[in-house]
């Protein structure tokens, strides 16, 4: 089954350019769906009543800021249950575009202005089970991390929020407080979290398993929610501790 999605750009130009991106991104045979501006991309995604039982889902959705009818982020923020991962794609490399994006939900935030193949690379990273940041973006997050004013969501006083569904790399204390909701998680996950603990790449383990990237991306999210983690190296050790793996 191809692999669905859903570029939301207004300018044509910019949609034939982020269409070759994608293309050139991945190996999945892909349907790539166009919409320029916030309405025809809600008909497309469909009524959200139950987001996650909706059938044949878009995997990957890019999202510019700034659209004819209204903000990307509107549209971030209504999706934000919905079983796809969520890329910006903008010129604004601001602040006041870039953190309210992340807290809207989206798993990743690239400038459309940097070169083809620097697009290819990051957005190659979710395979990898990395956040797809332009070079200029990490740079201003580390930046907030660094030198962030103190009492700041952002600042070195206290961790980043992660309702983004970005990965922090600042390590969350396991085992003590943290649920234990390793019954809970399904035959799928369990199989995915010990080639993970193995340390296989997603593409990896898509092929082992004979399924979609896309697929175990979905079931690695569900695993650190149901962990209470935030990336790999965490599940790892959790699941080690608990021997889940």
């Amino acid at each position: 089954m191809a692999v669905k999605v859903l570029i939301v750009e207004d300018n044509p130009v910019a949609r034939s350019f982020l269409t070759r991106v994608v293309r050139e991104s991945f190996s999945d045979v892909l349907v790539i769906t166009e919409a320029g501006d916030l309405e025809t991309a809600r008909r497309h995604i469909g009524p959200l009543t139950d987001p996650t039982q909706s059938v044949d889902p878009f995997k990957l959705i890019l999202v510019d800021l700034e659209l004819p009818d209204g903000n990307g982020m509107e549209l971030l923020a209504e999706w934000v249950q919905y079983p796809a991962t969520k890329i910006v794609t903008t010129l604004y490399s601001d602040d006041d575009h870039l953190f309210p994006a992340l807290q809207c939900g989206a798993d990743g935030y690239l400038l459309k202005e940097d070169r083809f193949e620097v697009l290819v690379e990051e957005l190659q990273k979710i395979v990898r089970g990395q956040p797809p940041l332009s070079p200029a973006i990490a740079r201003r997050l580390l930046t907030h991390f660094r030198q962030g004013p103190p009492g700041s969501p952002f600042s070195t006083s206290g961790p980043m929020p992660l309702e983004s569904g970005l990965q922090s790399s600042r390590p969350m204390p396991l085992g003590r407080g943290a649920p234990l909701d390793h019954e809970r998680l399904t035959p799928r996950e369990s199989e995915v979290l010990t080639y993970l603990s193995k340390g296989f790449t997603i593409k990896e383990i898509a092929n082992l398993m004979g399924i979609k990237w896309f697929t175990v991306n979905d079931h690695i999210k569900s695993i650190y929610k149901k962990l209470n983690v935030s990336s790999r190296a965490e599940a790892a050790v959790l699941a080690s501790k608990q021997g889940l793996v």
